[in-house]
């Protein structure tokens, strides 16, 4: 009897350490978050504030390729559907067919390595300009691939160039990107560009300028003109419905370098100091509101994305409206912590990816997992606030 109530009593205890250990690792709601994500002191300049996140945990993601250096190095093509002919391709192949149309591209990676796709990618070119929808893995000599992506460049239907290209390494700025991946919704992606190139307009005409000779713009700028090359600028703005183009517009680049140089600057100085840490990502703040967080399986892979990136939440706080608020390290840091979900959607090619979207409590969050046999682990990882 003695022994039978000792057993009870072992099975007991060895129950409450299973509910320990469980309740300190893998989330049930999202496998693969364990929780161990640290948020650093932020990085601040304007309205962008950077919170540096650092994890015990790493992974060799040495064998991805991402969008811009497949595109580079000429192993990735991108094209309208219909436009697929045997030069892009090694290995024969059956014609996709069909006439090109604004939600669908064909992707080809010849690489041997697989290819990471991460949403809110622009690619330039074709009829339209289009942008990435989801988070997604290509494998390593891929036969054509269908890719469901949006166009960011409402209005054009005229081929530039048979292929696309990532020439402007463009990444779409949190509130637009956000469009493209939780609503998946082509009009509601158009209002957001819109709104975008408008804000953009708007911070280039309230700009004083500091070169070219006076004009006869509108008023907005100091001495109530806008300089010729500002004027221009503008004109630019209006005559383009190309997030890309906006993106590329001289004034627009001079007033993002203007956040992102001494972000970089900073950034840098952060992670030499962490040298002995995993810096896999960050937590974005505009205007003293949580935006944004993306986090990587590796520092390396986190580093590759970094400059497209750091442009994209630049973007964001260069056209955020409204007032101000207050943010700390502590906020920061709940937010990441937070992965309760309420519903959960999950899209999966067997033996390649998974990824799952969830919908909690004021956010969506998207969790990119490689299923692939020398690197099966979470890859990507993206949280918007709502």
């Amino acid at each position: 009897m003695k022994l039978s109530l000792l057993a009870v009593l072992v099975t007991f205890l060895s129950g409450l350490a299973l509910i320990g250990i469980a309740q300190a690792g893998d989330s049930p709601s999202m496998p693969g978050i364990t929780g161990d994500y640290k948020v650093l002191e932020p990085i601040s300049h304007g309205d962008l504030m950077i919170f540096p996140v650092v994890s015990a945990r790493s992974h060799d993601t040495s064998e991805f390729i991402t969008l811009d250096e497949g595109i580079r190095s000429g192993e990735v093509v991108v094209t309208e559907v219909g436009n697929l002919h045997s030069g892009m391709r090694r290995r024969p192949y059956q014609p996709v067919r069909g006439g090109a149309e604004v939600n669908r591209l064909v992707l080809v990676n010849n690489s041997r390595h697989p290819l990471i796709l991460l949403a809110g990618e622009v690619v330039t070119g074709g009829k339209q300009d289009r942008v990435v929808g989801k988070d997604r893995i290509v494998p390593a000599e891929s036969d054509p691939v269908d890719l469901s992506v949006f166009c960011v460049e409402h209005g054009r239907w005229t081929e530039t160039s048979s292929k696309f290209d990532t020439h402007a390494s463009v990444m779409l700025q949190p509130s637009v990107r956000m469009k493209a991946m939780a609503d998946q919704d082509q009009q509601k992606v158009w209002d957001a560009v819109g709104q975008s190139r408008s804000a953009m307009t708007a911070s280039v005409e309230a700009a004083p300028s500091t070169s070219g000779t006076p004009g006869h713009g509108s008023p907005g700028t100091a001495g109530g003109n806008i300089y010729v090359s500002d004027a221009e600028a503008v004109r630019e703005l209006s005559n383009t419905t190309s997030y890309a183009k906006a993106r590329e517009n001289k004034a627009v680049q001079s007033q993002v370098d203007s956040i992102v140089q001494p972000m970089q600057k900073s950034y840098e100085s952060v992670i030499k100091q962490l040298r002995n840490q995993n810096a896999v990502g960050v937590v974005v703040a505009v205007k003293g509101r949580i935006v944004w967080a993306d986090m990587f399986a590796s520092g390396s892979l986190l580093g590759k994305y970094w400059p497209k990136l750091l442009e994209s939440y630049a973007t964001e706080a260069l056209t955020a409206s409204g007032p101000r608020g207050e943010i700390s390290i502590k906020d920061a840091q709940a937010f990441l912590n937070n992965w309760q979900a309420r519903h959960e959607v999950v899209d999966s090619e067997p033996g390649l990816y998974r990824q799952r979207e969830l919908i909690g409590d004021r956010f969506k969050a998207f969790q990119l997992t490689s299923l692939l046999a020398k690197a099966s682990f979470d890859v990507h990882l993206s949280k918007m606030a709502e």
